[in-house]
């Protein structure tokens, strides 16, 4: 199961810079992490500001 980003993103773009598998793009409401190319290495909620990364 891939990791998600809650209604907390504010579009920083802090975590798609972060992620290794470039796993993660602008949305149309926040940023979105694609599940088929996600690892759950967890670098992206790390880098998050807000903690709007998790499972």
């Amino acid at each position: 199961m891939a990791l998600v980003i809650s209604d907390d993103c504010i579009s920083c773009g802090t975590c798609a810079g972060e992620c290794p598998m470039e796993a993660i793009s602008e949305g149309s409401e926040h940023y979105e992490i694609n599940p088929d190319l996600c690892t759950e290495c967890g670098t992206c909620a790390e880098a998050c500001p807000t903690g709007a990364i998790g499972k």
